[in-house]
């Protein structure tokens, strides 16, 4: 049975925890798409292609320190608004994505590009500073120094890049449940997406 499941969204809005807890209490396979790019431009910051290192990626790089901070997020951001690094890497998450038994994938573009046909589509979001004060808490406990403003800035930065990006922008598919996880507790927002797949799966 192939089921997919496409989780997108701004960055801390909840997207890998849910999407995780998902996959877990349904059996699916998960794929974190945003550790490709985060690996990718992990490698560009070593001095590589961008194209290059999309197309070099292995297992390996995925478990590679430092993939999580800022600055590697910042470089994930700008190489993923190139269209041949892209093309590099859609291949690989739609044969994830059609993994036998199901399969959980997060990211921005993954109900409106990669996978058009998933089964459910969730968008969460979150407002700026829950997001932010979220962010700052990651952070924070990997030894970053950013204050949240400083956090809420980058965010903002970011999230103008992936929307206005010419190639998969950040939208929500229209077909997307909307979850704004800024009042829920993690088990409230993996409830919620829990019961949107449940409701599909019949």
């Amino acid at each position: 049975m192939r089921f997919c499941v496409a989780i997108d969204g701004p960055a801390a809005a909840g997207k890998g925890t849910i999407a995780r807890a998902v996959a877990a209490q349904f059996g699916f396979e998960y794929l974190d798409t945003g550790l490709l790019y985060r690996a990718a431009a992990r490698k560009v910051i070593d001095g590589m292609d961008p194209v290059a290192a999309a197309k070099a990626l292995t297992p390996h790089d995925f478990a590679r320190d430092g993939l999580r901070t800022a600055k590697v997020g910042q470089m994930a951001s700008k190489i993923a608004a190139l269209p041949k690094v892209r093309a590099a890497l859609i291949a690989f998450q739609q044969r994830f994505a059609a993994t036998e038994g199901g399969a959980v994938l997060d990211g921005r573009d993954i109900g409106t590009v990669i996978c058009p046909d998933a089964e459910v589509k969730l968008f969460l979001t979150a407002s700026d500073q829950v997001r932010a004060v979220r962010r700052h808490a990651e952070l924070a406990e990997k030894g970053g120094a950013m204050t949240v403003d400083d956090v809420l800035a980058d965010l903002q930065a970011r999230d103008a890049r992936d929307r206005d990006r010419a190639v998969a922008p950040l939208i929500a598919a229209a077909d997307a449940v909307v979850i704004d996880t800024s009042g829920l507790t993690i088990d409230e927002a993996v409830a919620a997406a829990a019961a949107v797949i449940a409701g599909r799966r019949g």
